[in-house]
């Protein structure tokens, strides 16, 4: 038996050394899925703006006009401190790849003044545009892109002034089961005062749902989102926004609007982004896929991956 002892330990030592040495190289996709793990996209990195596309008006695709948007201290930070005057230059930036049922998150701030010429209702005023049209599908004068905007308002330091609200270019809304001319919806929110970090969370489901949350509460809640209202009005819209493809829209007029791309505003005043995350509630549905997801929404199970 003495004899036996040692052969045994280095058997059990070399197959534990083997095992590690498996587990270590496996391949990614050979790591053991956990179905309700989340799995949070960083739509911003914090160190570029690398998978964004940049539109401000008047301005071609990617001009970055006067160093509108840049990236400092791990924020995304829109600045107009090389701008003499705003000179109605609404921009936006673009995260590169479209969604449709997902989760998002953000926290923003305001900060200092807003810059000359920027108008007045636009004083601690910007946005985050969802089930937004692209950036290179803007027209070149275009100010707004049609899509739904998560209103990010600031406090002015006296009276209530809400955030997490909705404004609607190019679209329109229900609420209650009703249809809401409004172009712009108040949320419950409470008035954020200051230049403090304010965090909101939106639930998007495609045309059927969304729902602004703060702090735990959600603050505003509408659905069956379509394209339509506002600039998609041959009596009033088109001209007063900018947008140059009118017939294009018009034969969209009062189509759902299911999905698209993300994008941050710049209109008038200083603001700072940070912690931009994205929960994707799409994807594959099939338990024995090695990147199933027990919270998805809807199936996309063309992305299914499989142990090979």
């Amino acid at each position: 038996m003495s004899r036996e002892t040692p052969l045994n330990v280095d058997l059990l030592r070399s197959a534990l050394r083997y095992s590690l040495l498996l587990l270590f190289f496996q391949p990614a996709f050979a790591q053991k899925n956990d179905p309700k793990k989340e799995e949070w996209i960083k739509l911003f990195n914090g160190k570029d703006l690398s998978g964004w596309d940049i539109k401000i008006a008047g301005e071609d695709l990617n001009s970055n006009y006067k160093n509108t948007f840049r990236v400092q201290d791990g924020m995304l930070r829109i600045m107009y401190d090389q701008y003499k005057t705003f000179d109605n230059k609404y921009g936006h930036i673009y995260y590169k790849e479209p969604f449709s049922y997902y989760i998002l998150k953000f926290d923003y701030r305001f900060q200092g003044d807003q810059v000359p010429g920027g108008a007045s209702w636009n004083v601690r005023n910007s946005g985050v545009m969802i089930h937004s049209q692209s950036a290179k599908s803007l027209t070149k004068d275009q100010d707004f892109p049609i899509s739904l905007e998560i209103q990010t308002l600031g406090g002015l330091g006296k009276g209530v002034r809400h955030t997490a609200n909705l404004c609607t270019p190019g679209t329109i809304v229900e609420m209650g089961g009703k249809v809401i001319p409004a172009h712009c919806i108040d949320s419950q929110s409470k008035t954020y005062d200051g230049d403090q970090w304010v965090s909101i969370t939106a639930v998007v489901l495609g045309d059927s749902i969304v729902h602004h949350i703060m702090e735990g509460d959600t603050v505003l809640t509408y659905e069956k989102t379509k394209i339509g209202g506002g600039y998609i009005s041959p009596q009033n819209g088109f001209a007063s926004g900018h947008v140059d493809n009118a017939d294009y829209w018009l034969k969209l007029d009062n189509t759902p609007l299911k999905e698209g791309y993300i994008a941050l505003q710049s209109e008038s005043h200083a603001i700072d982004f940070r912690n931009v995350e994205l929960l994707n509630l799409k994807g594959c549905m099939v338990p024995s896929a090695v990147n199933y997801k027990s919270y998805y929404r809807v199936a996309d199970n063309s992305k299914c991956k499989y142990k090979k």
